[in-house]
This record gives C-alpha cells, sequence and structure tokens, in this order.
C-alpha cells in the first residue's frame, strides 16, 4: 500500500492543504480539536471533489447508454466470429470507432477518484503514524489525533491492537462499533445504487450479457467494501460513505430527469410529463423539451411507453412538435370553434349512448302516452254513435254531400280521433 500511496503522493499536498482549509473554517464553528472539525473538512472534500467531477459522470452516463444499445450488435460479433477471437476484437474496436463509444468511459469517475482517494489514505495513515506530511505541520498533527467520531479516532482502523487504539486516546469497542456500523452503511448504500440502476433504469426489452455482469457487480461490489473496509482509517470510511451517498442521491436524480430509454424509469417518467401537459397545455422545461423532440424524431422506431405517452396525448387533445413543444389537435380546435362541449382533459366530446330500456318501461311509456293524449282531447267530442237533441237525423247526407264521405267512414274517423296522431309503434307479435 505504500508503494501505491508514494505514486500518487503528487496530489497528497494539494489534498492536505484543502483539508486545512476546510478545518480553519469549520474549527472556528465547532472547535479545532473536535471531530466535527475534521469530520466534516473531510466531507466536504468529497463534495467538491464530486462537484468538479460532474462532467465526467455526465459522460459515464452517455457510454453507458451507448453501451446497452450496442449490445445486440455485440452479441452478433461474438456469434459470427467465435472461432476467431483476434477478429473479433477487430470488429469490436470497428464497432466502437463507428458508434464512437468507449467502454472505459463509464469507469471515468471512478479512476479520476483513486488519486484523491490514495492521497487521503496517505494523510490519515500519517496522522495515525505521527508523521507530518503535506501541509500538516506538527500542530495539526496533534490537533487531527485529538479528534474522534462518535468515539474513534480519524486515524484508526477496525483490525488495529488495543495498545495502538490506546496511544490515540480511544478504547477498541468503539473504534469497532464505530467503524462497523460505517462499514455496512458503506456496503448498503453501494448495493442500493446498483440494484436501483439495474431495477429501473435498464432497457428491458434488451437482454445480453451485460445486464447479467452488471447483477453480479451489484453483489460483488458491496463484498469487496466491505472486506476492504476493516482496513481503511475511519477518515477514509467517512470519505467513502461520503461519496457513496453523494453517487446514489445523483444517481436518483438522474434516473428521475433523464432515464434510460425502454427502461421502468422512462415509462414513469412519461406518465408524470403526460399529467403535467395535460395539466398545464405547455411544456416547462429545457429537459422536457428535449425529451419530446427526440421521441418526436424518432417516428416508427419509437418504443412501448414512447407510444404510449404520444397516443395518451392525443387522447387529451394534444400533438407533440418536432421543436419539443405541444399543439392542440385540429378535432379539438373544431369543437372549440363550433361552441361544443368539450371533454374534461380537453379533448374532443363523448359521444353518449342512449340508455337501453325494458319492455315493461316501453309498455308504461306507451300507456302514459296514450292518457295525456286522452286527456287533450275536448270533452264535447262527439262519436258516430252519439247525438245531440236538436241535431236532425239527416244530419248524415249532409256530411256526405259536405265532406264526400259516407256516415260510416265520418264515424270511423271521430273514433280514431281519441288516439294519438303520428306513426304508431307495430304491436310486438305475441301481443297479436
Amino acid at each position: 500500500m505504500d508503494t501505491i500511496a508514494s505514486l500518487f503522493s503528487f496530489i497528497t499536498t494539494p489534498v492536505s492543504w484543502v483539508i486545512v482549509q476546510f478545518h480553519s473554517l469549520y474549527g472556528a464553528i465547532f472547535g479545532p480539536d473536535t471531530g466535527w472539525a475534521w469530520g466534516l473538512s473531510i466531507v466536504s472534500l468529497v463534495v467538491l471533489i464530486r462537484i468538479c467531477l460532474i462532467p465526467l459522470f455526465v459522460k459515464q452516463i452517455k457510454a453507458t447508454r451507448a453501451m446497452q444499445t450496442l449490445q445486440p450488435e455485440m452479441k452478433k460479433i461474438q456469434e459470427r466470429y467465435k472461432s476467431d477471437k483476434q477478429r473479433q476484437s477487430e470488429e469490436m474496436m470497428k464497432l466502437y470507432k463507428e458508434s464512437g463509444t468507449n467502454p472505459l468511459s463509464s469507469c471515468l469517475p471512478i479512476l479520476a477518484q483513486s488519486p484523491f482517494f490514495f492521497a487521503l489514505y496517505h494523510v490519515l495513515s500519517g496522522i495515525a503514524s505521527n508523521d507530518t506530511i503535506g501541509v500538516i505541520d506538527k500542530p495539526l498533527l496533534e490537533s487531527a489525533q485529538k479528534a474522534h467520531i462518535f468515539g474513534a479516532p480519524l486515524a484508526a482502523k477496525f483490525m488495529d491492537s488495543e495498545e495502538k487504539v490506546a496511544a490515540l486516546h480511544a478504547s477498541l469497542t468503539d473504534v469497532r462499533v464505530v467503524t462497523a456500523i460505517m462499514i455496512v452503511l458503506m456496503s448498503f448504500s453501494q448495493f442500493y445504487t446498483q440494484r436501483q440502476l439495474m431495477t429501473k433504469n435498464v432497457d428491458t426489452t434488451v437482454k445480453t450479457p451485460f445486464m447479467q455482469q452488471q447483477k453480479m457487480l451489484m453483489y460483488v461490489f458491496p463484498v469487496m467494501f466491505a472486506v476492504f473496509g476493516i482496513n481503511f482509517p475511519v477518515g477514509v470510511l467517512v470519505y467513502w460513505l461520503t461519496t457513496n451517498v453523494w453517487t446514489m442521491g445523483q444517481q436518483m436524480f438522474v434516473i428521475r430527469r433523464n432515464p434510460t430509454p425502454g427502461s421502468k424509469a422512462q415509462a414513469a417518467f412519461l406518465e408524470r410529463l403526460q399529467k403535467q401537459l395535460t395539466h398545464s397545455r405547455k411544456v416547462r422545461g429545457r429537459g422536457n423539451t428535449n425529451v419530446i423532440k427526440a421521441i418526436v424524431a424518432k417516428g416508427r422506431d419509437r418504443n412501448e411507453f414512447e407510444r404510449k405517452f404520444i397516443n395518451g396525448l392525443s387522447k387529451e387533445g394534444l400533438v407533440a412538435q418536432a421543436d419539443g413543444t405541444v399543439a392542440q389537435s385540429d378535432s379539438a380546435v373544431a369543437t372549440d370553434t363550433e361552441g361544443g362541449a368539450t371533454a374534461a382533459g380537453g379533448g374532443a366530446p363523448k359521444r353518449q349512448q342512449p340508455k337501453r330500456q325494458s319492455k315493461s318501461q316501453r309498455q308504461s311509456a306507451a300507456a302514459h302516452g296514450k292518457a295525456e293524449s286522452d286527456a287533450e282531447t275536448p270533452s264535447d267530442a262527439k262519436t258516430s254513435l252519439e247525438k245531440t237533441p236538436d241535431e236532425p237525423e239527416d244530419a248524415a247526407p249532409k256530411g256526405k254531400a259536405a265532406g264526400g264521405k259516407t256516415g260510416s267512414g265520418n264515424a270511423r274517423s271521430q273514433a280514431k280521433s281519441g288516439q294519438r296522431k303520428g306513426q304508431q309503434r307495430p304491436k310486438h307479435p305475441t301481443k297479436k
């Protein structure tokens, strides 16, 4: 380990200088010899490094997605040149060059953090061995040796002897309890981050060996952290736990805001975006605009979740545009122009189907209509069988002369006058 630390000694001075600057800030608040001052200095060092590595993290995401996209082609090359490993490697490199991807890009954040990690380990080891290193002079060395985090010194390790821990003014039980808890938290955060990536942010439509490899790493990395963690000083455990928590939060943000196409995270993201567009009728944020623009540009190559998103907008009377915006569809505009009532979501009105009536309901409605018609008939209406006292018996011939109809025909028409006018509903065959 000393050989590895010496290789990164060129960065030991900058790392120790950053820690001292943060210590002077937190020492004025919590006291220079407290664990809070030195512990928060290490946490702040992690935050500063991770902020500087954000561009590499973005590049890592793009490289990982590009590798996922190339997995079907890589599998074909492996099957085609199964017996010729040299030709297989040449075709792989050709594929990487044509697509502009690099397999090592997914490891850039870890590789970039390695010098800082070993430099911090070298600084904390110097504190444990009472050696000045970098810009940490003798007074700062004595202050760091007095600093304890929940009873464990910064330079103490899980595997240290009781005499070595006693020299740092601490008990072996406190050191092992604190380091064990930190190792468990460090391993769990690593496992959760990798599991979150595999279960939510992986294209489920592509089944390749790359996915199996990632699943294996999901269990291997936490075990590696647990094994190596027992040899890490408490300060290094603070550093590594902080960077794991940062990675977990950063991964959650990326999955929520920019998920992998075809993943479960994309389905949840597009569902939230559709609800937002239905409510506000406009796109908010540059990121959402770029997502819609990419989906429209795919055309028929859209995956299941993207097609569902486009169809959902169409049902709500919206159309995704090539510039990443949404507009009201022509059918919805025509409905609004005619003054028709639109649906609750802003789309075209839904057609109401008439309610089907039962036989008894139809018969009762017909009887009710006949009763109303009888009620509207005048009370002095006369039938052909009734005569008024003043009416002469030869009134029937007059009716024939005036109307050109016989008395029986007139009586028949009068008898039908009490019935409802208009086209009559034919009787059911069972009623004949």
